[in-house]
């Protein structure tokens, strides 16, 4: 016989107890894989968001480095570097925390992103406000990114615990619930049979007996 639950009694009782734990493992069930499903589902469009966020900031850093290059070329190596070396970087962000069926994730939102300008416009070449205006684009996005990247992961691991719930019900704790069931039914109506001949022989003694 296939595995069943150990020192369990062939009892009503057990029985009637046993039909309760199947129904809740099987609601668990249906539920884990709805989960499950749709967790995969939320994997998928956080991958093909990264992918696009990946792309987008690919070409934001190449126009930002072409842009400093035609700085550099305009206003020279030395002034932007000097620029460079006396202005600020400070981002600041807000982090909070979003849900998506259960997994807790990161909400990042830029408070602050934006380069403080200290130089004056007068000295300098318009392709440097450009330039600057690139890598606080790239700043943003990086963060976007961050984000989307820290979702997949927790969403990942998540969908990995969900998977192993599921198949530990649907092969092992759901089979071994329904056959140790079967073996109860069968104990039961075995002991009913006995019974049934046990009383007929008792009958046919007292008969004899008359």
């Amino acid at each position: 016989m296939a595995e069943i639950i150990e020192n369990i009694s062939p009892t009503r009782t057990e029985l009637l107890d046993l039909n309760k734990k199947i129904r809740l493992a099987e609601k668990g069930h249906k539920l884990l894989k709805e989960k499950r499903d749709a967790l995969v589902m939320e994997f998928f469009k956080m991958v093909e968001k990264a992918r696009g966020s990946r792309s987008k900031l690919a070409d934001i850093l190449e126009k930002g480095y072409n842009d400093l290059i035609s700085t550099e070329a305009i206003m020279s190596i030395d002034t932007v570097e000097s620029i460079a070396s006396v202005t600020p970087q400070k981002i600041e962000v807000n982090l909070a925390m979003g849900n998506i069926m259960g997994v807790k994730i990161p909400r990042i939102t830029a408070v602050n992103v934006e380069v403080p300008r200290v130089y004056t416009p007068i000295s300098t070449s318009s392709k440097l406000d450009e330039t600057v205006e690139d890598f606080d684009n790239a700043s943003r996005k990086i963060l976007n990114l961050i984000e989307t990247e820290e979702t997949i992961r927790r969403v990942g691991n998540e969908i990995k615990k969900t998977k192993r719930r599921v198949n530990a019900l649907e092969y092992m704790i759901i089979p071994k619930l329904k056959n140790t069931r079967g073996y109860i039914r069968m104990r039961l109506e075995e002991m009913e049979r006995e019974n049934f001949f046990r009383l007929k022989s008792v009958k046919k003694k007292k008969q004899k007996r008359r």
